[in-house]
């Protein structure tokens, strides 16, 4: 039986398969080139493989051309679906079509009187000092507002006026538009006339109705209506990528990536919880195959071309309600993931007075200077130029046919240009080497306070955690940054260069139910609040499925509270003691903000239910020692490397010739097939029985 695992990119599709045909690996042995083939436990295999994510010549879609390739279909053969126990997916369609403004024509049905609630928003201004303000467009293209209304108290004012709605329900739908969002004033308490004027719409022929209460059921119109109208917008073209997928799979168990890190079916997959979906599947890879490695605090460093995210875990997944992704603001539990437009391809430049890294990215075309498109120089280059990146160990995919290495003499050149030109107008004399350095550490100072932001300036001492490190730039710093931030350990799995796709087949199932409370925390209400738990587990449990798990199942039951008169809530565990909450609310309180207030009321602002359902999970292999412990590696070569303001003789090994119980002191360079990994001077690497690289400071940090 075949399982896929993949995750969609921007740039490319990642696909992880787990195998036990035989046969399947004897082909595919045959393009080592094409695809790096893992044994594993019980006479399985683990195989890895990256195409293009879009290719119109050659494919309509990335991921089933991926299985294809790796079962070794031409395109006009029938993809054997029997053969295929599961595929688990995650999607940039959806974040895509926000960012390019792609979604479905969307109306708005709103409580009368609020017709510009959403336009108008919270008045918040990022840029405090910006003149001249740009609103994000609105996803919405019309506009209904409804005679209707309900008091907070659930007295109705307004009966809903029928004959109205029906009328410019119509003149809507015959515009052209398929797709409505409703969102009534107090309806996440009160929804019976949401259900009213959905039920008129869905006879109408909307294809897609998009409810408040049942997409965000939390007080605040505004918050609640743009989620809905999110999901409204994305949920159409999510659903026809699903159903083209599906269409190429029958019968086979297909799942989705959600923003909040579990799997759910494709038939349940929605618009409002896609937007994270790829980055979610990089942030379980991380945490499940370090905890695999047997670290429990862990910061997740994911770095690619154009941007780098940063999580923080502690025991369990962190998740933020309140979002805002390309101008589009949500309310629905997602992940919390800070990303800062820093990576590889990151723009350098000298403005006359300092140093600049970003936020412009060369991306891939032109890309980095060293690309051969007469691109501008970036981080890469910068790398490139320190001795850390050399062209020899680089895919050969460059120039006018495709088949040349990286142009490391244009990196050479352009940086002593730019070493001329500093040092013309600073009157500071500085080696094109020292000027590459200095780029390189103001890049890593940016990627270090997207750290920061996640773990100290929130109470956590970073040094006690481990840095995983993966995507395809990631390894080359990663020294670099955990001296900046005091961190002493880094983890580098080795399908780090794919970790965002191997995390689909480490995932469980999860369903999530939340519901608005707003009442102060008293012993009075602990009764009620057992009752809408067990509502919450109730509505949970009906889009689980019971296929494919191991039988292990948790349940998570969570209040958001705050003090009365603020804000800021913060996640707690449910508890039938108040003594209980009040003390793990005043815990994290006291480390978040530095202070409590004992003598203030707590509120409840909402309540959720999580079930896990635990999934059968891909096993790691263990590897055996060949070598006397006595004979250390050998390097294919030496090169030379500039840190710490000098060149060092660096030894360059493959990963692939490294043994358990290795140790690699640096200066030294590991190449894989999918990264190059730098071990800086005063580190060392180590490499484990499950084929893990540890990095340890060897010197305490002065």
């Amino acid at each position: 039986m075949l399982k896929f695992f993949a995750d969609r990119g921007g740039t490319f599709t990642d696909i992880v398969a787990v195998t036990d045909d035989e046969q399947i690996i004897t082909q595919l042995a045959q393009h080592p080139q094409r695809f790096l083939i893992v044994p594993i436990p019980n006479q399985q295999w683990v195989i890895v493989y990256k195409l293009l994510s879009e290719n119109p010549e050659q494919y309509q879609d990335a991921a089933i051309q991926g299985i294809r390739d790796i079962i070794s279909l031409s395109s006009q053969e029938t993809i054997p679906t029997t053969a295929i126990e599961v595929v688990k997916m995650g999607t940039t369609v959806a974040t895509n079509a926000l960012l390019e403004r792609t979604g479905d024509r969307v109306a708005l049905l709103i409580t009368k009187g609020f017709k510009d609630a959403l336009r108008i928003g919270y008045q918040n201004r990022p840029d405090i000092f910006a003149r001249h303000i740009i609103l994000p467009t609105m996803l919405y293209e019309q506009v209904i507002e409804v005679d209707e209304r309900y008091n907070a108290q659930g007295e109705e004012l307004e009966p809903v006026n029928i004959a109205q709605v029906k009328q410019d329900l119509a003149t809507v739908y015959h515009t052209g538009i398929r797709s409505c969002a409703i969102v009534f004033m107090h309806s996440d308490r009160y929804p019976q006339h949401e259900k009213q004027v959905a039920q008129i719409a869905a006879e109408i022929g909307f294809t897609q109705i998009s409810v408040s209460h049942q997409v965000s059921p939390l007080m605040k119109i505004v918050s609640r209506g743009d989620t809905t109208v999110v999901d409204a917008y994305l949920t159409p073209i999510l659903r026809r990528y699903v159903n083209q997928v599906a269409n190429q799979l029958p019968q086979v168990k297909l799942m989705f990536m959600k923003s909040d890190g579990g799997l759910v079916a494709a038939s349940q997959f929605q618009g409002k919880d896609s937007i994270l979906s790829g980055p979610a599947g990089g942030i379980v890879g991380a945490v499940q195959t370090s905890k695999r490695a047997g670290f429990e605090l862990v910061i997740t460093f994911d770095m690619g071309g154009t941007s780098t995210d940063v999580a923080h875990f502690k025991g369990e997944y962190e998740r933020q309600l309140d979002s805002e992704i390309a101008g589009a603001r949500m309310r629905v539990p997602v992940l919390a993931i800070n990303t800062i437009a820093a990576g590889g391809g990151s723009i350098l430049f000298f403005d006359g007075s300092s140093y600049r890294v970003g936020p412009e990215s060369a991306g891939s075309n032109p890309g980095p200077a060293c690309y051969r498109r007469g691109g501008k120089l970036t981080v890469t280059d910068a790398n490139v130029m320190l001795g850390k990146i050399h062209p020899q160990y680089f895919p050969a995919v460059f120039g006018i046919e495709g088949n040349l290495p990286l142009d490391k003499q244009i990196v050479l050149h352009k940086f002593s240009e730019l070493a001329q030109e500093i040092a013309q107008v600073t009157k500071n004399q500085r080696t094109p080497e020292q000027v590459a350095a200095g780029f390189l550490a103001i890049a890593v100072e940016n990627m270090a306070n997207a750290i920061k932001k996640i773990s100290l300036q929130r109470g956590y001492d970073v040094s006690q955690y481990t840095l995983c490190c993966f995507g395809g730039a990631g390894a080359q710093v990663a020294c670099l940054i955990a001296d900046t931030l005091g961190m002493k350990t880094i983890f580098l799995h080795p399908y780090a260069g794919v970790l965002s796709a191997y995390g689909m087949g480490l995932a469980d199932i999860r369903s999530m139910r939340e519901a608005g409370v707003e009442q102060p925390l008293t012993p009075e209400l602990i009764p009620q609040l057992q009752q809408l738990m067990n509502t919450l587990e109730t509505q949970s449990r009906n889009e689980l499925t019971s296929e494919g798990v191991n039988g292990a199942e948790s349940i998570v039951q969570k209040l958001n509270l705050k003090y009365a008169g603020t804000n800021s809530t913060l996640n707690i565990n449910f508890a039938s003691e108040i003594a209980i909450m009040r003390q793990e609310f005043e815990t994290e309180h006291q480390t978040r903000y530095g202070f409590i207030q004992p003598e203030k009321t707590l509120i409840i602002e909402s309540a959720s239910v999580e079930i896990i359902q635990e999934m059968d999970t891909p096993e790691e292999p263990l590897i055996k020692r060949t070598r006397p412990l006595n004979q250390p590696p050998q390097p294919v070569e030496t090169v030379k490397m500039f840190s710490a303001n000098q060149w060092h003789h660096a030894p360059v090994y493959q990963r692939e010739d490294l043994q358990p119980e290795d140790i690699i002191p640096g200066s030294a360079i590991i190449v894989e097939k999918i990264s190059t990994i730098v071990v800086e001077p005063d580190w060392q690497a180590r490499l484990t029985e499950r084929n893990h690289l540890i990095l340890q400071r060897r010197h305490s940090i002065s």
